[in-house]
C-alpha cells in the first residue's frame, strides 16, 4: 500500500494531495500539463524534494520532512518507467535489464542470467544483444517496464509510457502493457494526460488540476459524471451548471430550462449531455423530445468518422455527428438550427 501526502512548491506550481493506492491496484494520475502529475511522480520516486507531506510504503517511511526521516531514491523498493524509458544507448537490451540487479549486489553474472529471464518473460530475448537504437518503441517499453520490475519492486510508477509512441504503435502497446501490468502483484501509480490511456489501464482515476485533486473514482463513475470543465472537456462530455426549478426541471444561467428523466439530488447540479445524444434538425422537428431549442453552429471540427458541432445559444454544447448528417444539413458556421435531446439522455447530479 502506498499512502502518500505530497505537498511541494516548484515555481508557479503549488502542489497538494493526497495519494493512496492499494497492492494489485492500477491508478491514474489524470489531468493538464502543469497540473502536477510528474511531480508527484517524482516525488515519491525520491527525485523530488518535499516541502512537506509524508511518503509511506507498506509501512516504511520512505520521505517525511517533519521527522527528517528519507530513504535515498537507489534503496527505495520502486521501479519507474520514464516517458522516454532512459534506456542506456551505449549498453545492450540485456545489460539495461540487468543495471539495477547490478546495483543492488548481485554479480554481473548472476544479474544477466536474471535479466535474460525476464527478457524471455517479456517476449524480447532475441534482442538481448542489440542497443536500444536498433529496438522498436514497443520493444523499448518492454525493455523499461522488464528493467523496473526485474528488482521485485513493491511499487511501480509509469510516467507517460505511451507518449513517445506513434498512434498505430500506442494502440497495440497500450494492450500489451496492460496485460504485463497485470502480472505485477505490487501497486501501481500511472501518470498521464490521455485519458483513453486512463480508461483503459486503470482501477481507478485521480484528477489533479493546478496542484490539487479534482475528482476521483472507477473510470465509469468519472468519465459519466465529470465534476470539472476539464474532465468534461477531456472525456468529450458536455456539462452545464444548473439549478432545479422543479422536480425534474433545471434551469441554466441563459434561462434555458431542461426536462431530465430522474428526480433531482438538490438545488444544484450538473448536467451532462453526451454529444452523440444531441440531434440536430433545420426546422423545428414535430413531435419533438421535450428538450428542444434553436442554436446556431458557431464550429465545425472533424475526427475521423465524426464531425464535432459547436452550439451558440441558450445552451451552450456540442454535437456529434456522422459527416453525412452535416452534408445532409447542409451546416456551415453561422447556420441556424433546431437541436433536441431526449429527457433520458440528460444525466444530473449534485454539484
Amino acid at each position: 500500500m502506498l499512502h502518500a501526502t505530497i505537498r511541494v512548491r516548484l515555481g508557479d506550481l503549488d502542489l497538494d494531495i493526497e495519494l493512496r493506492v492499494g497492492d494489485g491496484e492500477v491508478v491514474a494520475l489524470l489531468g493538464p500539463n502543469g497540473a502536477g502529475k510528474t511531480t508527484a511522480l517524482r516525488a515519491i520516486a525520491g527525485l523530488q524534494p518535499l516541502d512537506g507531506g509524508r511518503i509511506e510504503l507498506d509501512g516504511t517511511v520512505l520521505d517525511d520532512p517533519g521527522t527528517g526521516a528519507y530513504v535515498p531514491t537507489g534503496d527505495r523498493p520502486i521501479g519507474v518507467v520514464f516517458q522516454d524509458y532512459l534506456l542506456f544507448p551505449r549498453q545492450s537490451t540485456l545489460d539495461n535489464v540487468a543495471f539495477g540487479l547490478q546495483a543492488r549486489g548481485r554479480s554481473k553474472a548472476a544479474a544477466r542470467a536474471e535479466a535474460r529471464g525476464w527478457l524471455e518473460r517479456f517476449g524480447i530475448a532475441d534482442h538481448a544483444d542489440d542497443k536500444p537504437a536498433m529496438l522498436s518503441g514497443g520493444q523499448a517499453q518492454r525493455v523499461a517496464l522488464a528493467r523496473a520490475l526485474a528488482t521485485d519492486p513493491q511499487l511501480l510508477l509509469l510516467d507517460e509510457p505511451l507518449a513517445a509512441l506513434d498512434a498505430t504503435t500506442r494502440l497495440h502497446v497500450r494492450t500489451e502493457l496492460r496485460r504485463h501490468l497485470a502480472t505485477f502483484d505490487g501497486a501501481r501509480l500511472l501518470v498521464t494526460h490521455d485519458p483513453l490511456d486512463a480508461v483503459v489501464l486503470a482501477d481507478r482515476l485521480v484528477i489533479v488540476e493546478a496542484g490539487r485533486i479534482t475528482q476521483e473514482g472507477a473510470p465509469a463513475v468519472v468519465t459519466s459524471r465529470p465534476a470539472s470543465p476539464y474532465v468534461a472537456q477531456l472525456v468529450g462530455i458536455n456539462l452545464l451548471d444548473a439549478t432545479a426549478s422543479g422536480d425534474r426541471t433545471v434551469r441554466l444561467a441563459s434561462g434555458a430550462e431542461l426536462t431530465v428523466a430522474d428526480p433531482l439530488p438538490g438545488p444544484a447540479v450538473a448536467v451532462a449531455i453526451r454529444p452523440q445524444a444531441i440531434a440536430l434538425h433545420r426546422h423545428r422537428p414535430d413531435g419533438s423530445p421535450r428538450n428542444t431549442w434553436s442554436a446556431t453552429v458557431a464550429d465545425l471540427e472533424a475526427d475521423r468518422d465524426r464531425v464535432r458541432v459547436t452550439l451558440g445559444g441558450p445552451v451552450p454544447a456540442t454535437a456529434e455527428l456522422t459527416p453525412a448528417a452535416v452534408a445532409e444539413l447542409e451546416l456551415l458556421s453561422g447556420t441556424q438550427v433546431w437541436a433536441s435531446v431526449k429527457a433520458v439522455d440528460l444525466v444530473a447530479y449534485e454539484r
